[in-house]
């Protein structure tokens, strides 16, 4: 049996930048494990699988799996796949901007669909309001996993586990001379971490954007651009005072490994919760089918 997948760059204009991500289409007859050895197949960060929703309200159910298991919610497919059903018509075409629900496992949230002479120019994704932990984490151990020193880590600003639907270590670096000399050590960050975060989100803050390298513990190593990451970043630097309500927050990632991506992050407060509100671009880059 044949499936059709589709694959995107997210978070870029450009083909063969930013996030690769593989979105197969009319999957309500998948089984779990079967959506799970074709994640492991295609060997991204993220693989989606498109399915009728269950709400009425929502446009699609959004199913997304790494190469080892489920995600409640995550930025870069989130922003691939509604480009591409966008493209593809399932999205009403207009001038301005169409807002649509989507169904993920982290629940029912909105996205924001910009179109421009009938095609998808922009898709912005609300994330769930930001939920804030200690490390705890000892900062010698911390940057020795990392290949830097305790010297590199800034003072002022601490490493805290930040989620907005997917926990993350964010840790702030001196300078973007550090951001470069990091050197990934698999076995001792999943010591540390301990599964309270799935990547270490290294960024340094240089006035008017932030650049920030996303770290895995596991085989792929580090992610061009990470959604999830930049909606839980931009919401710790509000709370730390670092930036503003509201103003956008350009944060480009991918640098290091030659896949720049451009990511875009505001946050709104309401009642006291820091809600991110993350958006970025998308590239169609091959469509084919998958025997199944």
């Amino acid at each position: 049996m044949k499936r059709r997948f589709y694959h995107l760059d997210v978070f870029t204009r450009r083909p063969y930048t930013g996030n690769p991500l593989a979105v197969f289409l009319d999957a309500d007859d998948l089984p779990h494990r079967t959506m799970q050895a074709i994640a492991r197949e295609m060997n991204l960060s993220e693989t989606v699988f498109v399915q009728k929703p269950k709400d009425d309200r929502a446009l699609a159910r959004l199913r997304i799996f790494t190469t080892r298991r489920e995600l409640p919610l995550a930025g870069h497919p989130v922003i691939g796949t509604w480009h591409l059903l966008a493209e593809l018509g399932v999205v009403p075409v207009t001038e301005g901007t169409v807002r649509v629900l989507q169904e993920t496992q982290a629940g029912l949230l909105p996205v924001d669909i910009l179109f421009e002479a009938g095609r998808p120019e922009m898709v912005a994704m609300t994330q769930l309001p930001a939920r804030f932990r200690p490390s705890r984490i000892r900062l010698q151990a911390l940057a020795a996993a990392l290949g830097l020193r305790p010297a590199d880590l800034r003072k002022d600003l601490p490493c805290e586990i930040v989620s907005t639907g997917i926990p993350n270590l964010l840790v702030p670096l001196k300078s973007l001379s550090t951001l470069g000399r990091i050197e990934r050590r698999p076995s001792a960050l999943q010591q540390l971490l301990g599964g309270r975060a799935v990547m270490v989100y290294c960024f340094v803050l240089t006035g008017t954007r932030v650049r920030a390298r996303g770290i895995l513990p596991w085989e792929l190593g580090e992610d061009p651009a990470t959604g999830s990451a930049a909606g839980s970043l931009g919401a710790y630097l509000v709370r730390h005072g670092q930036w503003p309500v509201g103003r956008p927050l350009q944060i480009v990632q991918g640098v290091e490994m030659g896949r720049r991506s451009e990511i875009f992050v505001s946050i709104q407060k309401d009642n006291g919760r820091l809600i991110p509100r993350v958006s970025g671009m998308a590239v169609s880059v091959v469509s084919g089918h998958l025997e199944i």
